[in-house]
């Protein structure tokens, strides 16, 4: 998980297939899908309001759908070539202070709904190599009371590594890091689609 030169494909590849066929670390899996997550985890809530109405919604659902959500010069996703589904296997690479993490991930759950509101939605939990334990869902939602359209990131985490227990201050610092850059990447997928 932790390495001084930076992975290359085939062993990412390598690592996404010994975690396929591991289990979450955590026992409260979909806890993020009703917002509710368990005693002992720390909560990270961030929104962003992307505009309003259905073609904003749309723009929204597509970029949420294509990954644009997770594309930073520091932290990478291994295999964006599909769209998020259920138990697929995905590896995040990060870069800092000149060490590489690589974090393994299942996808949980994929969701589309119309009632109460209308939004699409994904969330991926953790595996044994992962720095944190927990679960992180993104959402785009469209509420009809007045037109507007959301960004939502909701996730429940806490260390998984004694590493990540000693540095906890700054892995803190990164995971706001993460929430800030991934609400502004949304917003500037739909502002690009939107010219």
């Amino acid at each position: 998980m932790y390495h001084f030169r930076k992975p290359d494909s085939a062993q990412i590849d390598d690592f996404l297939k010994v975690q396929a066929q591991q289990e979450f670390t955590y026992s409260q899996v979909e806890a993020t899908r009703n917002q509710s997550a368990p005693a002992g985890f720390r909560v990270d809530h961030n929104r962003i309001r992307l505009g309003q109405g259905a073609a904003v919604y749309e723009q929204a659902k597509q970029a949420l759908a294509e990954w644009q959500h997770y594309r930073f010069d520091w932290l990478h996703l291994h295999r964006l070539d599909a769209s998020p589904a259920a138990g697929q296997t995905v590896a995040a690479l990060a870069h800092v202070l000149g060490i590489w993490v690589l974090n393994a991930c299942r996808i949980v759950y994929v969701l589309e709904e119309t009632e109460p509101l209308t939004r699409f939605a994904f969330a991926y939990g953790t595996l044994p190599d992962h720095a944190e334990c927990g679960e992180e869902r993104f959402q785009v939602e469209w509420h009809p009371e007045d037109d507007s359209v959301w960004y939502d990131l909701y996730a429940f985490s806490r260390p998984n590594t004694l590493l990540s227990k000693i540095a906890l201050p700054y892995v803190r610092s990164k995971q706001k890091q993460f929430a800030g850059e991934s609400l502004q990447a949304m917003h500037q997928a739909v502002v690009k689609k939107s010219n």
